[in-house]
């Protein structure tokens, strides 16, 4: 299956997702996984390679890091402000995460493809939360001839060999 093969449950308005992503500057991660074949990691690695501090929660006692960074067993754990709540685990779980993320402050909830809770959902906005179901930021950022990116200022890492360029510039509107 191919990201353009991908049904989503929810429509949202290109400039709603382009601003949540604009907006935030942390992350946390709650169902990341070291495992370099996990989809959690893929998103985790590269959201944090372009700029976005990403904060993993993992109930795994074994994992104390990813990539370098600190792993957190809960939200509550967390000891700074978090801007988002990137969510990889079941649906089931996500009415729960949402109440952690309105307990810890979060601005923002999101649930990957296949996470979504319309109780959740419901809860989270009520709490002043904006929500996002069933998509995944990896997937907005870098869906091609999507234009709310163009003007996103992220910090994609520079090709060997190239001048620093990136295809969220002004200059590469068309």
């Amino acid at each position: 299956m191919s990201v353009a093969d991908i049904q989503h449950r929810y429509e949202y308005d290109q400039g709603y997702l382009a601003d949540i992503l604009r907006s935030v500057k942390t992350i946390a991660m709650v169902g990341a996984s070291a495992d370099k074949t996990k989809f959690s990691y893929g998103v985790l690695r590269q959201l944090n390679e372009i700029g976005y501090e990403i904060l993993p929660v993992t109930s795994n006692p074994e994992t104390t890091e990813i990539r370098g960074l600190k792993v957190f067993r809960s939200l509550e754990e967390i000891d700074r402000s978090v801007d988002m709540v990137d969510v990889f685990r079941p649906k089931e779980e996500f009415y729960g995460v949402a109440q952690q993320a309105i307990a810890i402050g979060a601005k923002v909830l999101w649930g990957q493809i296949g996470v979504y809770d319309d109780q959740a959902a419901a809860l989270a906005e009520a709490a002043g939360l904006q929500v996002v179901m069933d998509r995944c930021p990896k997937i907005e950022l870098f869906r091609p001839f999507w234009k709310p990116r163009l003007d996103l200022e992220l910090n994609l890492p520079e090709k060997p060999g190239s001048p620093r360029s990136t295809p969220f510039s002004a200059s590469h509107q068309p």
